[in-house]
């Protein structure tokens, strides 16, 4: 099993319900993520080009390795809407053994 600190979560939105089911799918289709979970919609407040927007946007965490997630933000960037998507990873420090293994099967190569 990977060493802790492996595991991570990563958060991005997206502009529509659509839009962030095709990025979750296809995540996990390419085995890139183990599971992806959408939330929303949520409300953005966010300056973009010196203005203050305000968005409803769809938030989507992913579940990987740290092994895949350079494949999963180049993935994202590549099938993302946004011009600068919005791709956070944060480290999962502990969790579950079986979860975790179960992780890293979903996203092996």
């Amino acid at each position: 099993m990977t060493s802790p600190g492996q595991w991570l979560t990563v958060l991005t939105t997206t502009d529509t319900a659509e839009s962030a089911q095709q990025l979750a799918r296809g995540a996990v289709e390419e085995r890139i993520a183990a599971c992806a979970q959408i939330s929303g919609p949520i409300t953005s407040v966010y300056r973009w080009k010196g203005e203050v927007e305000t968005a409803q946007e769809w938030q989507i965490h992913f579940k990987t390795t740290e092994g895949r997630y350079p494949e999963l933000e180049n993935w994202l960037s590549h099938h993302h809407g946004y011009d600068t998507p919005e791709i956070i990873a944060t480290p999962v420090v502990r969790g579950s053994t079986d979860y975790l293994t179960w992780l890293e099967q979903e996203t092996a190569g």
